[in-house]
């Protein structure tokens, strides 16, 4: 499985960071970020929450 954020679109809100640390932290620069080549699959079902918990819709996990 592998996550992808559109930085563009993100607005720092950080829920993905929150739910799922293991795949996704806020960049330095500010939007979210995915910090993992492959997601972890201890941690697919965190990372699609965090994909439809995104208020705007930036995640994707497949």
């Amino acid at each position: 499985m592998i996550a992808e954020v559109d930085r563009e679109g993100c607005i720092e809100c950080g829920l993905c960071a929150s739910v799922c640390p293991e795949v996704f932290r806020m960049g330095d620069d500010g939007p979210a970020e995915v910090y993992v080549d492959t997601v972890p699959e201890s941690s697919e079902s965190s990372a699609v929450e965090a994909q439809e918990g995104c208020p705007v819709s930036v995640i994707k996990v497949e």
